[in-house]
């Protein structure tokens, strides 16, 4: 069962890299050809000598953003279909489909929606190269607590179902977690790296394309895994009846 899940995961996970793809190619891209632009426009203004491009921009908007897009929904399928094999049955949600939508609602909250608000992604000329170690770290330390603050919100809800009822106690991890989310967002540091003059309305319409693309992502994967699975344990359950 766990590698059919896992087969299943894959191919959704490649559909979803893929339209995934489309999505940035179709509203992403724009705002970086802009974003693009005005560091050029800088940097001709400052008199600084262009930079050699290793890799042409026809290349990197086409066949290196769909390979990237396509080897990461390949790969979150897979965990998502591993993650979703173990969590069947344990987490107390009902149905095949709504198991696959709540955890897939759950991965992008907290890969990408959560830490978004604190760190959101930016276009090229928007950051300073000599922090980007710094950013990279700090990013990935808002998904971890963010991932810490979920189960530990998980946990409160499971402690107290049978005394406070299912209502007061989702109402009471809810609050543990956001509570979490606002004291690690308040403790870690801002970085407000957005060079003078840069267009607001590129900066928030790439921003928005991103979490965009990572919506698409996960959307196609919680609703076509799910469908999918229900599909295969719909037939086992069949089977085994039937034997």
């Amino acid at each position: 069962m766990v590698r059919s899940l896992l087969v299943r995961g894959l191919l959704v996970g490649l559909l979803a890299g893929v339209l995934a793809f489309a999505f940035a190619l179709a509203f992403g891209e724009p705002q970086v050809e802009a974003a693009i632009a005005f560091e050029e426009l800088v940097a001709a203004r400052s008199g600084a000598p262009p930079e050699a491009e290793l890799v042409s921009r026809g290349v990197q908007r086409t066949i290196g953003l769909s390979t990237g897009t396509v080897a990461l929904g390949v790969a979150l399928g897979g965990l998502f279909a591993l993650v979703y094999a173990y969590a069947y049955g344990r987490v107390g949600i009902v149905g095949a489909r709504p198991m696959a939508a709540a955890l897939a609602f759950a991965a992008f909250a907290t890969i990408t929606l959560v830490p978004f608000t604190k760190y959101p992604a930016n276009p090229p000329a928007v950051g300073d190269p000599a922090t980007i170690d710094q950013r990279t770290l700090l990013g990935f330390a808002m998904v971890a607590i963010t991932a810490v603050a979920l189960v530990a919100a998980v946990r409160v809800r499971a402690e107290l179902l049978a005394r406070l009822g299912a209502w007061n106690a989702a109402v009471v991890a809810g609050g543990v977690f956001v509570a979490s989310i606002a004291v690690a967002q308040l403790l870690l540091p801002s970085l407000p790296e957005t060079p003078p003059g840069f267009p607001a309305d590129v900066l928030y319409d790439f921003r928005l394309a991103s979490l965009g693309t990572n919506a698409t992502l996960w959307l196609v994967i919680g609703l076509g895994f799910g469908a999918a699975a229900e599909r295969l344990l719909v037939r086992s359950e069949s089977e085994r009846c039937g034997a």
